[in-house]
């Protein structure tokens, strides 16, 4: 069985040509950056069942290229997709899912790199195989399981799951050949989002929208460079980072009691506290923002305690040691706003992905805005009451 991927290369809009012998194929959501297709052996009618099933590999048989850059052909000896009285169908054996890249998006995304992160990632186990690569995207693994939205997240059963794969992912992952401390992905990714910000953008209204706050951008980087001055000082270790912790990047299998994280776009070195206060700052969603939901001390600390169990590889963590990260995860979640609001303006002078980018940047700066003196007074003393 064969599966022709074949990139389009006339195409500006991140549309891909998929041309294919006994398959179905399906749309999956994948974030306001890209487009999502998932490609099937044979129609199954229990998709959204990702809970059952155990979750196998599927055995790719070769990869090789045809007819230039472009293409790819994935060889794939398949099941016939029964199951046997004791095992449930393998859903991730009859998927392979298909990422097309959105436009000008390698504006904003180094793709070598995210290749090679996907690579890095599956060595340690967490990441899915990546079969294949083309012009405007990827085929990979499918990952049985649900995403998680602004309820689960919270559940008891799921969020010590996140924070320890959090933990492991920082503890473990270490490029090969490393041998110096490497730049936060957070400051040579904003400043050269910060240089491609256009002073007019090309659709009137969306200009007339961001002129009055955000332009010139000078003023956004100063704010964000001042910021950022105050973060180095802290002393977050630098750890290998997902960057990009939204809820719908995280896949939760019931039946296994795991989680999976997917998509490591933004993938690199970066400051520890950054990772987790943005997912914190994710958790109050992306395509319903509700920062009420920002996660209450509490819950934080419970978090993170969690966190550092597995991080530090040990039981018994120090409150002091727990209220620290604490600060600074907060504080790091203002940083996550600008980078994020950086991000927004990009995207909505070069996406053509019905989302409201420009709506997206005044929510996460607002909420910086609102929230910068409250984190930015937090001390260890306040912490402790």
């Amino acid at each position: 069985m064969y599966l022709y991927i074949n990139a389009c290369e006339a195409d500006n809009d991140g549309d891909l040509c998929v041309s294919y012998c006994s398959f179905c194929e399906g749309s999956f959501t994948d974030g306001i950056t890209n487009k999502l297709v998932g490609c099937f052996h044979k129609e199954i009618d229990k998709l959204n069942d990702g809970n059952r099933g155990l979750y196998l590999p599927i055995k790719t048989l070769g990869v090789s290229p045809e007819q230039g850059e472009s293409t790819v052909i994935i060889e794939k000896e398949f099941s016939n997709c029964t199951a046997s009285d004791d095992v449930p169908v393998q859903y991730s054996d009859n998927v392979v899912l298909v990422r097309i890249y959105g436009n000008k998006t390698d504006l904003l995304i180094d793709r070598k790199a995210e290749t090679q992160n996907f690579l890095l990632l599956h060595t340690y186990g967490l990441a899915p195989s990546l079969y294949a690569t083309f012009k405007n995207g990827l085929v990979y693994e499918y990952v049985p399981g649900t995403t998680l939205n602004t309820e689960s997240v919270l559940g008891p059963e799921i969020w010590p799951l996140v924070a320890r794969r959090m933990a492991e992912m920082h503890r473990k992952v270490k490029k090969t050949g490393d041998t110096s401390t490497p730049l936060p992905m957070i400051w040579k990714k904003t400043q050269s989002f910060l240089d491609l910000v256009p002073e007019r953008f090309s659709d009137a209204d969306k200009h007339n929208r961001v002129k009055d706050t955000f332009l010139p951008i000078a003023r956004l980087r100063k704010e964000f460079n001042k910021l950022y001055q105050y973060l180095e000082a802290l002393d977050s270790p630098i750890v290998f980072s997902h960057n990009d912790l939204l809820l719908g990047n995280v896949i939760y299998t019931k039946n296994l009691n795991t989680v999976n994280f997917i998509d490591y776009e933004y993938a690199d070195y970066n400051f520890q506290a950054f990772d987790i206060g943005n997912h914190f700052a994710e958790m109050c969603g992306v395509d319903e923002v509700d920062y009420t939901r920002y996660p209450k001390r509490d819950f934080q600390l419970q978090w993170l305690r969690v966190y550092l169990e597995e991080y530090l590889q040990r039981s018994q963590i120090k409150n002091k040691d727990v209220e620290w990260l604490y600060i600074q995860v907060n504080q790091f979640a203002l940083a996550s706003h600008i980078f994020w609001t950086v991000w927004s303006l990009l995207q909505a002078e070069h996406s053509t992905i019905d989302f409201d980018y420009v709506g997206y940047a005044f929510l996460r700066y607002n909420e910086y805005l609102a929230r910068k003196e409250e984190f930015l007074s937090l001390s260890a003393v306040e912490s402790n009451e």
